[in-house]
């Protein structure tokens, strides 16, 4: 392929065959992906949490302890953190009416 406007021709269609093959490695490796959190899904996970977690280990460990720290912090100001959850009362049971 001549070169054209100074582009190497051959050199630009290596490249592009290259990224076309790693797309289509990147496709497969999708559909693997799907693959395994439903067959997860199939034995009773749940997939969403699954990916949080993978989520979360892609993390660096500084980078968690800063969000952790964040969400307890505004959990704590919405009165969502157990600590400072207010005392529920316990309701006394119920009292099931005998068949006649």
């Amino acid at each position: 392929m001549p070169d054209v406007g100074g582009v190497a021709g051959e050199r630009l269609k290596s490249f592009i065959e290259r990224i076309e093959r790693l797309e289509e490695e990147k496709r497969a490796l999708a559909e693997d992906i799907k693959e395994v959190f439903s067959e997860a899904k199939g034995v009773g996970f749940d997939v969403r949490t699954m990916r949080q977690i993978l989520k979360l280990r892609r993390m660096d460990q500084e980078d968690l302890d800063e969000q952790e720290a964040l969400l307890d912090t505004y959990k704590r100001a919405l009165g969502m953190s157990p600590d400072l959850a207010p005392a529920r009362e316990t309701p006394e049971p119920k009292q099931r009416r005998r068949a006649r």
